[in-house]
């Protein structure tokens, strides 16, 4: 996993838009995970930046390697977005 957190951190560089990926194992000690083991979040400075990262090639490949790298492929995936005062507003 540590390669792909890699790569999507790289795309900071190469899309615009992005303020911070954030990524790693889980830690916690409450046990609620569900079966997930890790997790990452991008920040982007409003939804258009979001728009062009969804539909970038390079966010679709590191996508495909996620959905590969997980147990249960993208059944083995949760994906949200949320608006914060800080974050994108939609």
């Amino acid at each position: 996993m540590t390669e792909l957190f890699e790569a999507l951190d790289a795309l900071k560089a190469v899309i615009p838009g992005i303020v911070s990926v954030s990524a790693g194992r889980d830690c916690s000690p409450e046990g609620l995970q569900s079966g997930m083991t890790h997790g990452f979040t991008v920040d982007f400075v409003d939804v258009a930046a979001r728009d062009r990262y969804l539909a970038h090639p390079d966010h679709k490949s590191i996508g495909a390697r996620l959905v590969s790298a997980v147990e249960g492929g993208i059944e083995g995936l949760v994906v949200l977005d949320w608006s914060s005062s800080t974050g994108i507003e939609v």
